[in-house]
């Protein structure tokens, strides 16, 4: 999987660029603007802080900030408090292992600036390795390297960005989404199922992968029914989906359980700090050591179904107040996105549609010969899950989260986007530049030939079509926008 044939280089060293130029971009907007007062978890520091680590802070503290504090919290900390249960434990487990990485820098840094480097180099490292597996999987579902090349270049300049560098889970969960898509599309699906269950241990979403696995092994099980014994492979196909969903489930099950260890069961919690008890107490925050919470009480004590209604106010249609409409106007760019790419590919395959993905096409030559690139009939999984996260994150979810929920989940976003800038951008088929080939056609006089395709888009910014320079416009605009803003405690989460 890893040797690095000249397009997956010119991936990787793209992704390297965008991940420095995001950390230098923070840390020059963290110094010139000055931090929001934002009403956002703001835990005490406990450890002393030396030079060294003023230093870590005012280049990497942008990082930190919004949901990144409760990364780090936990990481430093532990679960102290009911709403920390909230995020997963996959990303603090990481860090952690990259602060023992860092043991030589313990002498003259504390634990929380060793958090910030490794978030910094981990992060990066995440998101270069999932652009890389971005592409794999595109060449293994598209049949069209230059869709999976321009997809995948696409990741690297994604609209949530920013979470992809700060302290959040988006780059890590996903690595580990693509990973376990592509080894389910090489057949390894015990691999998959690997992956795909660290990815549940990282975010919750993950359990909505279940169906990645459900989906390969109907698809096994018809293709098998005419030629073995219907009973058996009906048994199998049943033992297959129980084993996925268990697989699948564990991570999110374990957690629960740990939670309720903390909360529900006497004699289980741990000690907290005074400063951070202090911090409770002021806050308002419920920790172990207080009355159990009502969730204990519960048929199925699950604590993160309790923080998402009490604490976020998550459920459906909840959001919809005349008071978010800019958080609306905020994901409208990714859902007409996605939407879009929902509708070109229905109406492409409706056939596909009435079936569920079992049967391809009433062509047999469709069959023989399916049609490359993202009207493919294999894209049909991956266009399903897109569409369902973006239905329930646009009904019951914070709406301003669908941006990095779908970024760093489904790889349609980058496929759909390839495959219209391929489709309507004649400038780009002049640029080509897919690496090991030469240009196809005189690029048009004047005009520079970067190797970079997307490069070349952004150069001759002012002769590209309308329908690049939108979604172009929208993935530079959206990165930059949420460096400025969430590096400085401004509302982009």
């Amino acid at each position: 999987m890893w040797p690095l044939d000249p397009s997956r280089k010119e991936v990787l060293v793209f992704a390297v660029s965008c991940r420095v130029l995001t950390l230098v971009l923070q840390a020059l907007f963290n110094a010139i603007i000055p931090d929001h007062r934002a009403e956002a978890f703001s835990p005490p520091r406990l450890a002393r802080s030396g030079p060294a680590d003023q230093l870590v802070e005012g280049l990497l503290g942008g990082l930190a900030h919004w949901d990144a504090e409760h990364f780090l919290f936990i990481a430093e900390h532990g679960y102290l408090y009911e709403h920390n249960f909230a995020f997963f434990p996959g990303f603090p487990l990481v860090l952690l292992v990259g602060t023992e990485l860092l043991r030589p820098l313990w002498g003259f840094l504390n634990l929380r600036s060793c958090l910030l480097i490794s978030v910094a180099l981990l992060n990066s490292l995440f998101s270069a390795l999932a652009a890389l597996a971005l592409h794999d999987l595109g060449c293994l579902v598209l049949h069209c390297p230059r869709q999976a090349f321009y997809g995948a270049l696409l990741f690297c300049l994604s609209p949530a960005n920013v979470f992809l560098t700060a302290g959040y889970s988006e780059a890590l969960f996903a690595l580990l989404t693509f990973s376990a898509m592509g080894q389910l599309e090489r057949g390894q699906s015990w691999t998959s199922g690997l992956f795909f269950a660290l990815a549940t241990g990282v975010r919750s979403n993950g359990l909505v992968n279940i169906g990645f696995l459900i989906h390969s092994q109907c698809r096994g099980f018809f293709s098998s029914l005419m030629v073995q014994n219907a009973l058996r492979q009906l048994l199998r196909l049943m033992g297959s989906v129980f084993l996925s969903v268990f697989t699948l489930s564990l991570p999110f099950a374990l957690f629960q359980y740990y939670a309720y260890t903390q909360f529900c069961l006497p004699g289980s919690a741990h000690p907290i700090p005074q400063p951070l008890l202090q911090l409770a107490v002021d806050q308002g925050y419920r920790t172990a050591e207080g009355n159990k919470p009502p969730w204990c009480a519960w048929e199925l004590p699950l604590i993160y179904s309790y923080i998402q209604d009490v604490y976020w106010n998550v459920g459906f249609l909840r959001y919809y107040e005349l008071k978010q409409v800019p958080n609306f106007l905020l994901a409208a760019p990714m859902a007409i996105l996605v939407a879009w790419a929902t509708w070109t590919y229905v109406t492409t395959h409706p056939w596909l549609f009435l079936t569920l993905g079992m049967q391809r096409s009433k062509n047999k030559k469709t069959i023989e010969k399916p049609e490359p690139g993202f009207l493919s009939p294999r894209v049909f999984v991956y266009l399903v899950h897109a569409a369902a996260l973006l239905l329930f994150g646009s009904l019951c979810m914070h709406v301003q989260v669908l941006t990095r929920f779908l970024c760093s989940s489904t790889p349609v976003v980058y496929w759909f986007a390839a495959h219209v800038l391929l489709d309507q951008e004649p400038l780009l088929r002049s640029l080509e530049t897919v690496p090991g080939r030469p240009p196809a056609g005189d690029p048009p006089p004047g005009q520079k030939v970067p190797r970079n395709s997307l490069m070349g888009l952004l150069y001759n910014w002012k002769t590209c079509s309308l329908v690049t320079r939108c979604i172009l416009g929208y993935f530079v605009t959206y990165w930059l926008l949420g460096l400025l803003l969430h590096c400085n405690w401004l509302p982009w989460t």
